[in-house]
């Protein structure tokens, strides 16, 4: 026997999100940082062990087949990246270009272009910049802000090439790292680069510290799908970006 439903007229804000299979962090950073009555859609792209230039643009033949596989009835109103070095490495333009390929939605942002975003709002122009990886990653995205008008004042990398091991670098670590690098030469904020870095734990204590905006990776792309979204004033507010903005 059918049984009888009806079907709910009310639509939930959903953003999508493209993450990479070796990260266990956003999305635990994401449920922390959105309001309760945003859906949250996740989709994961095959990524590799290390860490390097090549492995992050090798990505960029998945984008679209992973965007695919949000649910095909969802109403996106912004897709997020969620890698701020293969960015870099692939372009924005190119990122947004494969997943709107993938995916019908009006909106594709990632991490190197939230920090963008955020720091030509609040007037950042200096930045010092924590990085777990290797250094022609690193260039990579150094470059990427430099071309926006952002100076990388001061700079410090864990050198770790390794996923595995960049996501059980301790919140202490994080942190000292941060504050090093903001004191080593002037700078209008600090961002500690990598959706897998355990970084968003430490904003609060390393902004007392420094006195200065702490930024992450996974922050700022919150508050700019939650900005193109309509709900980044309704955001768990973690840090100074959301007081600024």
């Amino acid at each position: 026997m059918a049984l009888p439903y009806s079907i709910d007229a009310h639509r939930p804000i959903q953003i999508g999100l493209v993450t990479l299979q070796s990260d266990e962090t956003i999305e635990r950073d994401f449920r922390k940082l959105l309001p309760q009555d945003v859906e949250l859609l996740v989709s994961r792209v095959p990524s590799g062990a290390t860490v390097s230039l090549e492995s992050l643009c090798a990505m960029e033949d998945s984008l679209t087949t992973s965007a695919r596989l949000l649910p095909v009835g969802a109403e996106l109103t912004a897709v997020g990246y969620g890698c701020t070095s293969a960015s870099a490495a692939i372009g924005a333009e190119r990122v947004a270009e494969l997943i709107k390929a993938g995916v019908p939605t009006p909106h594709v942002s990632d991490p190197l272009t939230s920090l963008i975003a955020a720091c030509q709002k609040a007037g950042i122009t200096r930045i010092g910049l924590v990085s777990p990886y290797v250094a022609s990653v690193s260039d990579r995205l150094i470059q990427g802000l430099e071309a926006a008008g952002i100076t990388v004042s001061s700079f410090g990398s864990f050198d770790e090439p390794s996923e595995e091991r960049v996501v059980r670098i301790d919140s202490a670590s994080v942190r000292n790292a941060a504050i090093h690098v903001g004191r080593s030469g002037a700078c209008d904020a600090v961002f500690m680069s990598c959706t897998n870095l355990r970084a968003l734990e430490v904003i609060d204590d390393i902004e007392a510290e420094l006195g200065i905006p702490a930024l992450s990776s996974n922050q700022v792309l919150a508050w700019h799908l939650g900005t193109l979204s309509g709900f980044s004033d309704r955001c768990t507010r973690i840090g100074r970006l959301f007081d600024a903005l």
